[in-house]
């Protein structure tokens, strides 16, 4: 492929082929966790997923923040993208052993309770590793305009480990071990075939080529990790947003009640791949038009028209698929209350962090490609300490009957979520853009708060937030305007 013949990242086009691949990964993971629940006993199935948390939480710094800037700036010279992935392993190499020391010596498993055999804590280690390398090729399969590419390693990926679940239940398994050797299967499968299209699309380098054509930040390797450090900082931290609640929950209640509460944030967490989709498909855009203010306010607004117009449906969609699914797919005991409460409705009080996460994704993602990273590392530390002391206030010094804790710790995540949305306004400096549409902003919130109050409560005050549906024009209308 010559250097002038490649396809270029859009947003509308790339964000709708990212979505469309992370539900349908959803919903095979939704699948998987299936059969972890009906093959594994509770303990068992929350030391598996807590170490697996745990340890992509600990290992997520060992990206260094390089992907996100082979995102940011791999539109300059599409042709120094191969080598920018491959310079990013050796320094991510060299980064994974004192972190790996680290989870030998330290064990963190202690600290959650978790009392899983020592082969289920390395697998899951290695699964954390396998993950941080896939993000490199995936950034660069989406700067190269290949986010289809990118899309499809994320299905195989969840595809090929659900089906080795259902050869491991088939077979009558029920040992977490197994289960976790077949997520490592799957992970390694979808990071291969990234790195594998990344290296038959990307152009070649021009023989006059040099580090210094994808920008400042790599003209050497002191700049290019001063550069990458506010992201390195932030995705060691990132995790602990979204994961603070479960292990505080853990730690205070055990790995069964930890297993409750993921099984309430499963679908939660698997719609927070729709903001996470939109983000990684608007870095790219941003980062060119971070100089082009024209272009910029353009894209932004098309951006947030989207979040508006997509709103309405993740709230009433993903409230009908647990409530319809969940009762189905799902043991008893996590959802009639015997460890205190419904799974399900711990959801439904999830729903609005999900709304507010999704809300910000415009400024989330114009303060990850501003000229200043460093706003948005302290950013990310801001809303962890909202989320740490919220966690602390209502779920380690707050109830000790278990139901309490549980409905604590969606409502603390919720609040966070809420914070992340604000301070994004603010730190980005967009506060005047959510000003000029306050009109619109107005009723988007306060028809998110009339769904979820309604539908938390079980009362017809959902039927208030109706008028969210008006949005779905304009977003619709900002997707084809960036369709190629």
């Amino acid at each position: 492929m010559s250097e002038g013949v490649h396809r270029t990242p859009s947003s509308g086009r790339d964000a709708s082929w990212l979505v469309s691949a992370d539900l349908l990964a959803v919903a095979l993971a939704f699948i998987g966790q299936i059969f972890l629940t009906h093959a594994l006993l509770e303990e068992q199935y929350g030391w598996m997923v807590l170490a697996i948390d745990l340890y992509a939480s600990l290992f997520l710094i060992v990206d260094l923040g390089l992907p996100t800037l082979i995102a940011r700036d791999g539109t300059k010279a599409p042709g120094m993208v191969s080598p920018a992935v491959w310079r990013t392993y050796r320094w991510q190499a060299l980064a994974a052993i004192p972190f790996v020391l680290l989870a030998v010596l330290a064990r963190p498993e202690d600290w959650l309770n978790i009392g899983a055999p020592t082969t289920l804590l390395v697998l899951a280690g290695l699964v954390a590793l396998v993950h941080v390398a896939s993000y490199a090729p995936r950034s660069g399969l989406r700067v190269l305009g290949e986010a289809r590419l990118e899309a499809m390693t994320k299905v195989v990926e969840r595809g090929l480990t659900v089906a080795a679940y259902a050869v491991l239940a088939s077979q009558g398994s029920t040992s977490p071990t197994a289960y976790t050797a077949a997520f490592l299967l799957g992970a390694t499968a979808g990071w291969l075939l990234a790195l594998f299209w990344l290296m038959r699309t990307a152009p070649k380098a021009q023989t006059s080529a040099s580090w210094s054509d994808l920008g400042a930040s790599w003209s050497s390797s002191k700049a290019l990790l001063l550069s990458a450090l506010p992201f390195a900082i932030t995705l060691g931290i990132l995790p602990y947003v979204v994961r603070i609640e479960k292990f505080m929950v853990a730690a205070s209640g055990g790995a069964t009640l930890g297993a409750v509460f993921h099984v309430a944030q499963l679908v939660w967490l698997a719609g927070l791949v729709v903001p996470a989709a939109i983000r990684s498909a608007l870095l790219p855009v941003f980062g060119r038009a971070r100089d082009n203010p024209t272009e910029y306010r353009r894209e932004f607004h098309h951006a947030t028209d989207m979040c508006f117009g997509l709103l309405p449906y993740g709230l009433f969609g993903g409230y009908l698929v647990v409530h319809v699914l969940a009762p189905i797919a799902f043991p008893a005991a996590y959802l009639d209350g015997t460890h205190g409460a419904s799974a399900v409705d711990l959801f439904t009080v999830l729903l609005a962090g999900w709304g507010f996460t999704l809300l910000a994704t415009p400024t989330y993602a114009s303060l990850m490609a501003g000229h200043r990273p460093w706003r948005f590392t302290l950013f990310i530390l801001l809303v962890l300490l909202a989320a740490v002391v919220l966690g602390a206030g209502l779920v380690l010094n707050g109830p000790e009957e278990n139901g309490a804790k549980l409905y604590a710790a969606a409502v603390a995540s919720s609040l966070s979520a809420g914070v992340l949305l604000v301070l994004s306004w603010w730190m980005s400096g967009e506060m005047p853009t959510v000003r000029a549409r306050q009109d619109e902003w107005a009723l988007v919130l306060l028809c998110t708060g009339f769904i979820v109050a309604g539908l938390a409560m079980q009362s017809f005050w959902w039927l208030l937030g109706l008028p969210l549906f008006l949005f779905t024009k304009q977003g619709w209308r900002a997707v084809r305007s960036t369709l190629e």
